[in-house]
């Protein structure tokens, strides 16, 4: 596609899973409500299929799984309930609904989110360190993208692995330069495509990193999502060109707060905004 041609980008709708067996927010519930662990995963799988149901049918291309309830999260490698946990919704959504679907365990359990989608018949993983050192709000993460990538070889090749760089609520140290970010992710670390994301869960990357990212990915055809701050007010204002998927999760949900059941209202609004953007 030439450069001076309009985007069609690809719109992911994120489902933030309830607190699951295993983490601490899940416990406290339990304590609260008297409900054991099936209770509450009975609850959480029939929230997680309802909203892919509405959000597929609101025109999504993609849905993606995420344990965004398990605040504070492990650093890289969750409990074994939470993969059995995440493994029986995603198999429930996979059963629901004929969009692609990806799995993003947090904070950076890489391995678990590929073993998960091998099983479920998911299509692609999120990984937010996937390259490089970050302090993080769970202390320091390294990027493991050689057991990622051998660990892809011996589950399912056809995994699509989505990177993050310079990962939100994060603070990047190997590199000074989003460019040459970008191109170590893509390269050196193997993703098919990287995500960029603003400071925090909600916020809008800068408009110079943003401007950054889409020349460094064009420049060597990498495809570039949007991972944070995309909403029906803000979308208006991208690029038309350069941008290869739009991931969203707080604006669809009530009072756009993340984490709260989505709102059928603002995932219609949101919709009618991308698309008179994109596809209008």
């Amino acid at each position: 596609m030439a450069r001076s041609e309009k985007a069609i980008p690809e719109y992911c709708a994120v489902l933030h899973l309830r607190p699951l067996p295993g983490s601490f927010r899940a416990a406290r519930i339990a304590r609260k409500a008297g409900v054991d662990a099936r209770r509450q995963l009975d609850l959480t799988i029939r929230q997680a299929v309802a909203e892919a149901r509405i959000l597929e049918k609101a025109g999504f291309d993609t849905l993606m799984i995420e344990n965004f309830g398990d605040t504070p999260f492990r650093k890289d490698q969750v409990s074994a309930e939470t993969i059995a946990a995440m493994a029986v919704i995603a198999r429930e959504v996979r059963s629901t609904v004929k969009i692609p679907i990806g799995i993003n365990v947090l904070r950076n359990d890489a391995i678990s989110a590929l073993s998960i989608a091998a099983v479920t018949g998911a299509d692609f993983i999120r990984v937010n360190v996937l390259s490089g050192v970050a302090a993080t709000d769970q202390g320091w993460i390294e990027g493991r993208a050689a057991d990622v990538l051998a660990a892809r070889e011996r589950l399912d090749p056809e995994l699509r692995i989505l990177g993050d760089v310079w990962v939100k609520h994060a603070r990047q140290f190997s590199s000074d330069s989003l460019s040459h970010s970008i191109e170590e992710t893509a390269y050196r670390a193997g993703a098919d495509a990287v995500i960029l994301t603003g400071p925090t869960t909600g916020r809008l990357a800068s408009r110079a990193f943003l401007e950054e990212a889409i020349s460094a990915c064009s420049d060597h055809d990498i495809p570039l999502y949007l991972g944070s701050g995309v909403s029906s007010e803000t979308v208006s204002g991208l690029p038309q060109v350069g941008i290869s998927g739009i991931i969203v999760g707080s604006d669809l949900r009530k009072d756009g707060m993340a984490g709260a059941a989505v709102d059928p209202r603002r995932v219609t609004r949101w919709m009618k905004s991308a698309n008179r953007h994109f596809r209008g």
